[in-house]
C-alpha cells in the first residue's frame, strides 16, 4: 500500500528511511542542484519575515555568511539565488569542476552524469560534502554563540536541467519571503 509517505527499509535489522537521492546519478559531477535544508522540528530561529524583508536572527546571520562562504571551502562551486528562511535555506547550488566531457553548461545532462551507483565511493567534492561542510559552519556557529538548534537530518535537492527550470526555481527563490505565510514550512507564532 503506498501511502504517499518515504518507504522504510531494514538495513543491519533496523528500519530506515530510502534515500530520495535520484538512483545511479553521480552528484559530483557538474551541474545545478535546488537545494532546501530545514531546522529540526521547523524551529525559527534563523529570524522571521517582516514587510517581505527577513530580519536575521544571530545565527540567522551566521546560517547566511556561512552560505556565501561554500566557495571559499569547495572552489568548484558557485552560487546562484538563495534565501535564509525563519525555518529552512532554500539555494541553487552550481557544481562546476570545467570536465572536459561536458556537453551543457552549467545544466544537468542525463545523458552523461548517469552512472553506475557506487554506494561506498568518496564523499568528497560532491553536492552531500558541500552540504554537510554547511551544516557543520552553522551548526559550530550556533555552539560558539551559545544557540540551541539542530538541523533536520536529510535535506532536499532537484537536479535543475535547463534554462526553463532554472528561471523557475530562482523566481521561487526570490518570492518566498513575500509567499510565506503560504509556504509549507511556515509555523505561525
Amino acid at each position: 500500500m503506498n501511502t504517499g509517505q518515504s518507504e522504510t527499509i531494514l538495513f543491519r535489522n533496523k528500519y530506515r528511511i530510502q534515500s530520495t537521492r535520484l538512483k545511479g546519478w553521480d552528484y559530483s559531477h557538474d551541474g545545478c542542484y535546488f537545494v532546501t535544508l530545514c531546522v529540526k522540528d521547523r524551529d525559527c530561529v534563523f529570524g522571521q519575515v517582516s514587510d517581505g524583508g527577513m530580519i536575521l536572527s544571530e545565527i540567522g546571520a551566521a546560517a547566511y555568511s556561512c552560505w556565501m562562504a561554500i566557495p571559499r571551502h569547495f572552489p568548484f562551486v558557485e552560487l546562484d539565488q538563495h534565501v535564509v528562511m525563519p525555518n529552512h535555506v532554500h539555494g541553487i547550488i552550481i557544481i562546476n569542476k570545467n570536465d572536459t566531457n561536458v556537453e551543457t553548461q552549467d545544466f544537468a545532462s542525463l545523458r552523461y552524469r548517469y552512472r553506475n551507483p557506487n554506494r561506498f565511493g568518496p564523499q568528497s567534492r560532491n553536492l552531500a560534502s558541500v552540504i554537510r561542510g554547511y551544516k557543520i559552519g552553522v551548526k559550530e556557529r550556533g555552539i560558539q554563540d551559545d544557540v540551541a538548534f539542530e538541523w533536520q537530518p536529510r535535506y532536499y535537492d532537484r537536479i535543475i536541467r535547463n534554462e526553463k527550470e532554472l528561471n523557475n526555481v530562482r523566481n521561487y527563490i526570490f518570492n518566498n519571503l513575500l509567499n510565506w505565510r503560504k509556504d509549507s514550512e511556515f509555523v505561525p507564532s
